[in-house]
């Protein structure tokens, strides 16, 4: 008996070693797996900046995208189509986003209407773009025999949809009852509540949602090339084709020609730039609002 509280001990001491050992065997793969993935973000964007500072110059925005071996040329037309066309497609996507996801939180609880759209939904937000571009190729562009940068617009619009609708959904649902609950307290209606009280309070949220749809429709390529495929001159005819930096990256650094492989690291860097330059205020807006 007197050899039982030593023993009970000795096994404690070896059950705290062990799991000291597993302990720090966990932490040294996670900060393994971290390095590592930090490792090649660091590569790209030390490759991004090389490459795609060397190939900036004013004519990149000044100029079209040139024939092959052309002394000069720039992006201007790939610049403003993709302006263009993420800019309507953030305005079509927005609100239909928006709408969808107060009908969830506020309407839409526990009915199969709701469990449906949310269902479709998942499924948009984990479809390949490329199958919304194929979507739409379908149903517009084949029909009217030609590509166009509404039909873009309008295959960007189905991605931005989705994102909207899940942020505004989880903000809406952040919202304390309390504030509902006092301003039907008050007398006031359903939709004066949502729209003066919910809203209002779930506002930081939602524009970061539309924020982070906004950076990934910006470096969308599969979608473009079955709607809006390519044009190598400046047009604002949104029933023509429409050149898009994603596309004229796609298209110049697939080939053998310098001056075009140069303009296509330009473009890679004025999109990473402008996908860091949106999402860090979205992070910013999405802190703030948890907090």
């Amino acid at each position: 008996m007197s050899g039982t509280p030593a023993s009970s001990a000795q096994a404690r001491l070896a059950l705290q070693r062990r799991r000291r050992l597993v302990n720090r065997a966990a932490l040294g793969l996670s900060v393994a797996a971290m390095a590592f993935g930090l490792f090649w973000l660091a590569w790209i964007l030390v490759e991004t900046l090389r490459l795609g500072l060397a190939g900036m110059a004013m004519t990149v925005f000044t100029e079209m995208t040139p024939p092959p071996q052309a002394e000069s040329g720039g992006l201007a037309n790939a610049i403003f189509g993709s302006l263009v066309m993420v800019g309507l497609a953030t305005v079509l996507g927005t609100p239909v986003g928006i709408l969808a996801g107060i009908y969830l939180a506020e309407y839409g609880q526990r009915t199969w209407l709701a469990r449906s759209l949310a269902f479709v939904n998942d499924i948009l937000l984990s479809a390949p773009s490329i199958v919304l571009g194929l979507f739409v190729y379908t149903v517009v562009v084949a029909p009217r025999g030609s590509f166009s940068g509404l039909a873009g617009a309008l295959a960007l619009s189905l991605i931005v949809v989705p994102v909207v609708l899940r942020q505004t959904e989880s903000m809406l649902a952040l919202v304390p009852p309390a504030l509902r609950e006092a301003a039907y307290a008050l007398g006031a209606p359903k939709w004066r509540v949502i729209t003066a009280i919910t809203l209002k309070a779930a506002r930081a949220g939602i524009l970061t949602g539309v924020l982070l749809a906004v950076a990934r429709i910006a470096g969308e390529t599969a979608p473009l090339l079955f709607t809006a495929l390519s044009n190598q001159f400046w047009t604002s005819d949104l029933d023509q084709p429409m050149a898009s930096l994603p596309v004229t990256i796609f298209r110049f650094a697939m080939s053998p020609y310098e001056n075009w492989q140069q303009l296509a690291w330009a473009g890679v860097f004025l999109i990473t730039l402008g996908v860091l330059l949106l999402n860090i205020p979205a992070r910013v807006l999405l802190r703030e609002r948890r907090r």
